[in-house]
């Protein structure tokens, strides 16, 4: 029991049996206190309770949850089918046929022919040491390579087949008795055939250019220029960019020339190089 007086409050001891009481004096600020600690470690404890239950309870649904989520994933993988061996080499190849339909378009468009398929793949030996799916995908790399280099390269014959002229030193026919370098070939024509570009490119001569007469010069990747001389007529104009197969201008004698004829250059980093070298691909 507590009574209070003044600023002391007086508290009594009552002992386990009832029979011994004491008194303590004690000022009514302290006893105050007390009762405000009490009160507040009561409110903390209750609320850290609270909380301690709530997180429980979220913790068993997170849980409860990521379970589910991991039973539908499961299920979903098993209705994916696995692939095969057999499918994976059918994707390959047909990967590499529609490579092949690709470049030999090309090839077409450039007169060439055809080519080698067991060039492409790498050796025996090699092959042999791969997987399955290794040696197709080997066969896929370098097609997607030869791809790429057969699209940007002068390759093929820009007009009729028959060569009359080819690269390096050669009696001049016009100054009689004189050496002269020739820088390409000449393909033998008639006024008005058709002159295609060999490549890819961006048209940098269309024009009267020295002696090649009537002259269209293309510029291509890899620092590779190829020019056709002696035109009597040219379809294109400087800046305009070509495609291979294109028709950039006609057969004619233009220019330094005894007759109707193509005058066919390539040139690397500027300086000509037998062109003879770009006429197939194998």
């Amino acid at each position: 029991m507590i009574f209070s007086k003044s600023d002391f409050s007086t508290v009594l001891i009552v002992g386990a049996n009832k029979g011994e009481t004491k008194s303590l004096r004690v000022k009514t600020k302290h006893i105050n206190r007390l009762k405000h600690y009490a009160l507040t470690i009561g409110i903390t404890i209750f609320i850290l309770t609270c909380t301690i239950i709530f997180l429980s309870l979220e913790l068993s649904k997170i849980e409860k949850e990521r379970i589910a989520y991991h039973k539908e994933i499961a299920h979903l993988k098993k209705q994916i089918p696995a692939p095969t061996d057999s499918t994976q080499a059918r994707n390959y190849i047909q990967n590499i046929e529609n490579k092949l339909k690709k470049i030999n378009q090309y090839l077409i468009k450039r007169g060439i022919k055809g080519f080698k398929v067991d060039e492409i793949g790498g050796n025996n030996e090699t092959s042999a040491e791969l997987s399955t799916e290794e040696t197709y995908a080997l066969y896929d790399e370098r097609l997607e390579d030869f791809l790429l280099g057969v699209a940007f390269t002068p390759m093929g014959y820009p007009a009729n087949y028959v060569i009359n002229s080819t690269f390096g030193y050669r009696g001049d026919p016009i100054r009689r008795g004189r050496v002269e370098f020739h820088p390409g070939i000449d393909f033998k024509g008639r006024r008005g055939d058709a002159v295609k570009s060999t490549a890819d490119g961006k048209v940098v001569i269309a024009g009267w250019f020295q002696g090649y007469g009537q002259c269209v010069k293309i510029r291509h990747k890899n620092n590779l220029e190829t020019l056709y001389g002696h035109l009597s007529k040219i379809n294109v104009k400087v800046g305009q960019n070509v495609n291979t197969g294109q028709v950039v201008g006609h057969v004619g004698s233009t220019g330094h020339s005894t007759g109707n004829h193509l005058h066919y250059e390539v040139r690397k980093n500027g300086k000509p190089v037998n062109p003879k070298s770009f006429l197939s691909i194998n």
